[in-house]
């Protein structure tokens, strides 16, 4: 992707730009408003930046310690070239046009590299019932494994081995509540349609025994949008997290909150936990924890970026019984990741460099650290990356259990791990555990696109002057693009609004049913 186009960023993204109208620095209507953030993640500042250059004064209140949420990058030493693992967001979707802007806005185009997955190389492995096997190797047993899953046989030998593919990598990335419901469509659905499709220019490998998805998705585009609604979500899903098109910032994912931090002229404040919100028509009202003292703040305005699995748990008054329905119901999914810190890349001596294993038990999928991420001062192993009630499993277990389980697993993998002075430090984040997470993202599997949209809009429409943003305010849950991406309407909604009630989801007709 080029760095010089600019005709490939989001127009609401574009200095004096907000949505598609352009407006001048001091608000739409004339007013200069005073705007509290909830939140210093990247929803937050995105969105503080963005207000302060349309000439609003911001103040960020965040609970936390540091700013970034759920981009959360942890060195291991100070030096400019320690190891680094990415505990929280680690990729970027090339189709993210949201956050690759604010790459470029933020100066970091230079650090865009090619992210690796499980589909990278042939060194790597994937989980069988026979155990770890070689990707290269493992199409025999794969497909064998799944002509015993089906219940009838009818479909041709390269639909067998389309199959034995997806649900290989549906074992690796799914949860496993959701593989359990996956499998009839996976099975019946999805195959009948690609038995009507030529697969065979899609064969690759040098035994021609492996699936170009990509390409064959993006040839037949049909087979995503002809499919129910949990299994179009598990192919978009399936797709983006092995694409070869992914990025990521050498450096760490944290540079680009740091590089918004710097441009902030407002006060950010840590510490900051909001124990109570009241919307009062011409004000909001913020009841705000810190340590072990609670203040009362009057605010002209409010942007909440905060999840509402959070939300659910502070006292709501004046929202509508609408908002408050959908803030107890949104559904999160965790996600738990177990990084090792190594003396050296161990597993660079069975030809692997970069990409991702799968990993099978509990610690799911394997990902090991690019050529340069790895240095003097040793290398990190991201040994486990789950999801769903699979990262439940591990995040509910005390972080010394977790890590052992993670070691003990990834060791039949790379016995080496249990050399003496292999492993120097191990570290974790169970997201559905963290106080100010309580999960990695909202998860919509299984619900069409309409009922997404309605979710959506719902979540981010406003209540009185507090605004909402966040990835659960988004079209893209779970992701960096859809946080940016509603932080931008946000601050178009902000700025636009001339001081009388906002519309909320008790009086906007056709969003709240």
């Amino acid at each position: 992707m080029s760095d010089e186009n600019p005709a490939d960023e989001p127009a609401c993204s574009r200095r004096g730009n907000i949505g598609t109208r352009t407006v001048e620095p001091g608000s739409a209507d004339g007013a200069r408003k005073k705007v509290t953030i909830l939140g210093a993640g990247i929803a937050g500042l995105v969105a503080a930046y963005e207000l302060e250059r349309l000439g609003h004064d911001v103040e960020v209140l965040e609970a936390d310690a540091r700013p970034g949420g759920r981009i959360h990058t942890r060195r291991f030493g100070t030096g400019p070239d320690a190891p680094y693992a990415e505990l929280g967001a680690m990729r970027v979707p090339e189709e993210h046009h949201h956050t690759w802007h604010y790459i470029r806005e933020m100066g970091l185009a230079g650090a865009v590299r090619t992210f690796e997955t499980l589909l990278s190389h042939d060194e790597t492995y994937l989980t069988t019932r026979s155990g770890h096997l070689r990707r290269r190797d493992a199409a025999p047993v794969l497909v064998d494994e799944f002509t015993q899953q089906l219940t009838h046989s009818q479909y041709s030998s390269n639909t067998v081995l389309f199959g034995a593919w997806l649900a290989a990598l549906s074992d690796a990335i799914a949860p496993t509540e959701f593989r359990a419901n996956l499998d009839d469509s996976l099975h019946h659905e999805l195959l009948d349609l690609v038995e009507e499709t030529d697969l065979t220019p899609h064969l690759v490998g040098s035994a021609r025994d492996q699936i170009d998805l990509h390409g064959y998705f993006a040839e037949n585009p049909h087979l995503r949008t002809s499919s129910s609604g949990r299994l179009a979500r598990f192919l978009h899903d399936v797709i983006n997290e092995t694409s070869p098109e992914l990025i990521r910032l050498a450096g760490g994912m944290d540079q680009l909150v740091h590089r918004l931090v710097e441009r902030i002229r407002g006060r950010i404040t840590y510490g900051q936990q909001v124990v109570g919100i009241g919307q009062r028509g011409d004000h909001t009202e913020l009841h705000v924890r810190d340590g072990d003292t609670t203040s009362t703040r009057r605010c002209g305005y409010v942007l909440c970026t905060i999840p509402f699995s959070v939300l659910r748990r502070i006292p709501l008054t004046g929202f509508s019984a609408a908002k408050q329905d959908l803030i107890r119901q949104m559904r999160y999914w965790s996600a738990t990741k177990v990084a090792v810190h190594c003396s050296a890349p161990l597993w660079e001596r069975d030809g692997i460099v970069g990409g991702a294993s799968s990993g099978g038990g509990r610690i799911r999928q394997m990902f090991y650290p690019a050529r340069d991420e790895t240095g003097r001062d040793g290398a990190i192993l991201m040994a486990s990356y789950t999801m769903g009630n699979d990262a439940d499993v591990l995040g509910e277990m005390t972080p010394e259990r977790r890590h052992a389980v993670v070691l003990e697993e990834a060791g039949r993998i790379h016995p080496e791990l249990h050399a003496p002075g292999t492993v120097r430090d191990v570290v974790s984040s169970a997201w559905g555990e963290h106080p100010f997470t309580l999960g990695a993202g909202v998860t919509r599997w299984g619900k069409d696109s309409a009922e997404c949209e309605r979710e959506r809009e719902l979540a981010q429409l406003p209540e009185g002057r507090t605004f909402f943003a966040g990835e659960h305010c988004s079209s893209t849950p779970a992701w960096v693009d859809g946080a940016i991406e509603s932080a931008v309407q946000a601050v178009a909604a902000i700025d636009a609004h001339a001081g009388h009630p906002a519309p909320t989801a008790a009086t906007r007709s056709g969003v709240a049913r």
